[in-house]
């Protein structure tokens, strides 16, 4: 079993070196009302800005926080006015920044109580933050007249977090979703898992959750989830917000539900063989 994490931690290491979207700078722009994206190609990083400063979703690999801090100043806003950090799971390629940014804005991290040991940890990869509320199902954070709703979608980590708001933008309200991940990664084993047994019906519920979510506003821990970089591109064509896809939400949630399924069904033919 060590020699196995050891094996899927370096894959993990070589992947996100591999990746190139991962690290490439990309175009800060608002996505409606005070809701922004400040990532990179693929990882994203969300801001919500308020008269009491700003709240960030997501810090990415240490090494990307230079083009984030980039990203928010181009939006005009200061990295410095950051007052709260959410998380939307505890992978490095989410979270392995948030005790630096902790530290250098004073930011108050919020993560969901599952994920909180995974984010105190000091383990290889890890951010080791302070985490300074613990969050449950349901809960909400509010800052400036802005509130989030925080919504339990485990199975990707035991606390995979998807996050929801409702955003101004001119005279309408849009329900936005922040899809935590309900991907089943390689080496992920979902029959006979002695550390997470009950990680298959997590993953269902976590479907149950989220096609009962309302969305306009189709967004994701990651830009490949929706869509990102062409929509980015209709819209500076002068297209109508391409962001708000509340069909493509639903089509993206039925098909990683299937795609679940069937490893799942896969791994209980072959109980203990990891996703590939």
């Amino acid at each position: 079993m060590r020699l196995l994490l050891l094996f899927l931690a370096t894959c993990g290491i070589l992947f996100a070196q591999g990746n190139a979207d991962w690290h490439r700078e990309f175009p800060a722009f608002k996505v409606a009302g005070n809701l922004y994206y400040a990532g990179t190609a693929d990882l994203a990083v969300y801001l919500v800005n308020t008269p009491q400063g700003n709240i960030l979703i997501n810090t990415d690999f240490k090494q990307d926080l230079p083009a984030i801090k980039r990203s928010i100043e181009q939006l005009g806003f200061k990295y410095s006015e950051t007052k709260i950090l959410l998380i939307s799971h505890a992978h490095g390629d989410h979270d392995e920044a948030t005790a630096l940014v902790a530290k250098e804005t004073g930011a108050k991290l919020m993560v969901m109580d599952a994920d909180v040991p995974e984010e105190q940890s000091t383990a290889r990869g890890r951010p080791g933050a302070h985490v300074d509320r613990v969050l449950h199902d349901g809960d909400a954070v509010e800052l400036g007249g802005s509130r989030l709703v925080a919504h339990l979608t485990p199975g990707h980590t035991k606390g995979c977090t998807t996050w929801t708001m409702q955003v101004r933008d001119g005279a309408r309200t849009l329900n936005a979703v922040i899809v935590g991940s309900p991907n089943v990664n390689p080496g992920y084993i979902l029959v006979g898992n002695k550390n997470y047994p009950e990680i298959a019906d997590d993953y269902a519920k976590t479907f149950v959750v989220l096609r009962n979510l309302p969305c306009d506003l189709f967004l994701g821990a990651h830009g490949a989830y929706f869509g990102m970089k062409v929509k980015y591109e209709r819209m500076k064509a002068g297209a109508a917000n391409p962001f708000i896809d509340p069909d493509g939400y639903k089509a993206y949630v039925a098909e990683r539900d299937s795609t679940f399924r069937k490893e799942w069904d896969r791994q209980k033919q072959n109980p203990g063989t990891p996703a590939r």
